[in-house]
């Protein structure tokens, strides 16, 4: 067994005696002080790993480890933290994330008074010329008990048009400025998938519900790649300080690949993304097939489709009238025969479809036409090949959850959408409905594959919430309800699958990632709190003490 070198007058001893090179058998980085979970049936724990050329060399006892300590090996204790397999946000929106951090951000705005406030605050000290964007508000216990205004933004910005998009990004509000740039008013007809909300005297009330938000997309400047490059740096900040290390991005315009594969190239992307572009952009992709960058960081497989719309806003299609709404069904966004058409190009190409769906409705017509393209398709075929996904699968009628098991359909959903819903989500479904909703347990032991991720900037993004919010079931106060079907709540172990070993399948990279074994690549995530055995309130009190990519330290913090 070698024993660690770390004093000055020993290092200069090695160098009198004329030591050679580090040892073949040298780690490159050690990891030992703490509890370590490896999420492998074969050894679940270990006190400590190794890693050696990127990828993990050797999990297990101390003394293994020690004996493949060199001169060069960087060994870092954990003083007590966590140890997981790397954690990968398997649903969020890269580049807005990073928008998010450069913009008006309306996160925990708590009052349509506190928005107003903040967006004459924001005019005052940034003066921005031209249109106002900002997002992240979300109208759910505020004072007022309603959607934002255009009247509300009129105070601050009389003049200037504002556009500020709820939390979900599906809906926005625009000033009167804005509505009035864009031309539109009372006589304004909605596009298919999309509703003008009204007042009493049928003016625009300012609020723009899924495809009409395209009413007043040429108001914002397209962003530049300058822009964008920010954006993206600004998210990989964001991410792996949080302890992500990786990412399945949605929604990705086409030209953003190339400038991620760039990033990569230049040594500047210490993310692993996985990303399914937007379908109405995804004609080379799927002309090409799948494609990744030489190191492995940037992988493009899949493409994004949107069936419904969200839940806050009532574009969630559901099959009988919300219970607090009456005159709507929620919104179907794009025709399914279009749809369908999509997928069966995907399905030519290799390529997975990832499909937006939210109500009860929605998902059963994705399902629907899942089990019509895959018709013909032996189910071992099936089974091994596409792993299509169904994207927040939100509300789904308990007579529909066998049929993700069915159809090999993946489960992508983000827990902190139920811990936030809990408040607003029982007046729009009524109690009925609740029996499918969220409904991560039910899916899992029915055999169906379930995905975790945050939705971010949708949510706040942080893995440690994405987690209480798998296992307590309750919001981050502690409170929740018996109505709120406490029996969803998942087993620490189930939890941890959702965000590596279930995330490693649904980007077909199991064997690379997703458990602490050796030969897979060394993505790993360190929390102060043990995930496994604090108590359920102290986890989203955590945070992330390290971040490992490839065995590149991206993120620590002491």
């Amino acid at each position: 067994m070698r024993t660690p070198i770390s004093t000055p007058l020993a290092l200069l001893a090695l160098a009198l005696l004329g030591a050679g090179p580090a040892s073949a058998q040298d780690a490159d980085l050690v990891i030992w002080g703490g509890p370590i979970h490896t999420n492998a049936q074969a050894r679940p724990t270990a006190e400590a790993v190794t890693v050696r050329g990127g990828r993990i060399a050797y999990v297990g006892d101390r003394a293994g480890a020690q004996a493949q300590v060199g001169p060069g090996t960087r060994v870092v204790d954990l003083k007590g933290a966590a140890l997981f397999p790397g954690f990968t946000d398997g649903h969020a929106h890269l580049r807005g994330i990073g928008e998010r951090e450069l913009s008006l951000n309306l996160e925990g705005a708590k009052s349509a008074a506190e928005v107003t406030e903040r967006l004459a605050a924001h005019l005052a000290a940034r003066k921005p010329d031209g249109p106002v964007w900002g997002r992240g508000w979300i109208e759910t216990g505020w004072p007022e008990g309603r959607f934002l205004h255009r009247k509300d933004l009129d105070h601050a910005a009389p003049h200037q048009p504002v556009l500020l998009v709820r939390a979900d990004g599906h809906a926005l509000v625009a000033n009167t400025a804005a509505l009035k740039a864009a031309g539109i008013d009372e006589t304004t007809k909605a596009p298919a998938g999309g509703e003008i909300l009204k007042d009493a005297d049928g003016r625009p009330t300012g609020m723009l519900v899924d495809n009409a938000m395209d009413l007043v997309a040429d108001l914002r400047r397209p962003p530049s790649e300058a822009d964008r490059r920010e954006a993206y740096a600004a998210a990989f900040k964001v991410e792996t300080a949080y302890g992500w290390t990786g990412v399945h991005s949605m929604s990705v315009e086409w030209a953003d690949v190339a400038l991620l594969e760039d990033l990569a190239a230049k040594g500047q992307a210490p993310l692993r993304v996985y990303n399914a572009v937007d379908v109405g952009q995804a004609g080379p992709l799927l002309e090409g097939g799948p494609r990744a960058s030489p190191d492995g960081r940037i992988t493009t497989r899949a493409v994004k489709i949107y069936a419904d719309g969200a839940l806050g806003s009532r574009g969630a299609a559901l099959f009988e009238p919300y219970a607090d709404a009456h005159q709507t069904r929620g919104l179907i966004l794009t025709p399914p025969e279009e749809m369908k058409a999509a997928m069966e190009k995907a399905w030519g190409s290799g390529i997975q479809v990832a499909t937006h769906a939210i109500g009860d409705r929605g998902n059963a017509v994705v399902l629907d036409l899942y089990e019509q393209v895959f018709a013909n398709v032996p189910a071992h075929v099936r089974r091994a090949a596409p792993r299509w996904r169904v994207e927040h699968a939100q509300v789904v009628r308990p007579a529909d959850i066998r049929r993700f098991t069915d159809h090999a359909v993946i489960a992508s959903m983000q827990p902190s959408h139920a811990i936030g819903d809990l408040h607003f989500a029982p007046a729009r479904l009524g109690d009925e409905r609740l029996d499918g909703a969220y409904a991560w347990k039910s899916l899992t032991d029915a055999g169906a594959v379930v995905v975790g991720g945050s939705d971010a900037p949708v949510e706040r993004g942080d893995p440690l919430i994405e987690f209480y919010a798998a296992v307590a079931r309750k919001d981050l106060a502690g409170f929740s309800t018996p109505a709120w079907r406490p029996k969803e709540a998942l087993s620490r172990a189930e939890a941890l699958k959702l965000f590596t070993s279930n995330a490693a399948f649904a980007r077909f990279a199991e064997d690379e990632l997703g458990s602490i074994e050796p030969g897979k690549r060394a993505d790993l995530s360190a929390f102060s709190v043990d995930l496994m055995t604090a108590p359920a309130e102290a986890i989203p009190k955590g945070h992330a003490v390290l971040t490992v990519v490839d065995g590149q330290v991206v993120f620590e913090r002491r």
